[in-house]
């Protein structure tokens, strides 16, 4: 029985690869090969900087809410301790939002949060 070599299937997965390669430089978007190592590379740091990309912006969150609580006289780990002994249960990309537009609500936390620590 003769090998199968180039069916419709092996075409399919090879054409799936290369439209993901679109816009790739030279052969990295017309030959499978080097198309393919591409694209996985691609995938493989699309997939990690989707994790990063969460870290990052916690860390800028972070860093915003720490300069309003300075502002504020008070520093950020006190003002968080504070606001979980307060029970107010905000996460920190509003509680970022809330320092960056509206710095009047944030003084009111920093103050409740201030009273319970």
């Amino acid at each position: 029985m003769p090998r199968a070599k180039g069916g419709p299937k092996t075409r399919q997965r090879r054409k799936k690869v290369l439209k993901k390669a679109k816009g790739y430089v030279g052969g990295r978007h017309r030959l499978y090969k080097s198309a393919n190592e591409t694209v996985l590379r691609a995938g493989a740091f699309a997939y990690r900087d989707r994790k990063a990309k969460k870290r990052l912006s916690r860390n800028l969150w972070i860093v915003r809410i720490n300069a309003a609580c300075r502002m504020a006289g008070t520093t950020y780990s006190r003002f968080m301790a504070g606001l979980k002994k307060a029970g107010i249960l905000l996460d920190r990309k509003v509680l970022a939002e809330l320092a960056v537009s509206d710095p009047a609500a944030f003084a009111k936390l920093a103050e409740t949060a201030k009273a319970q620590s």
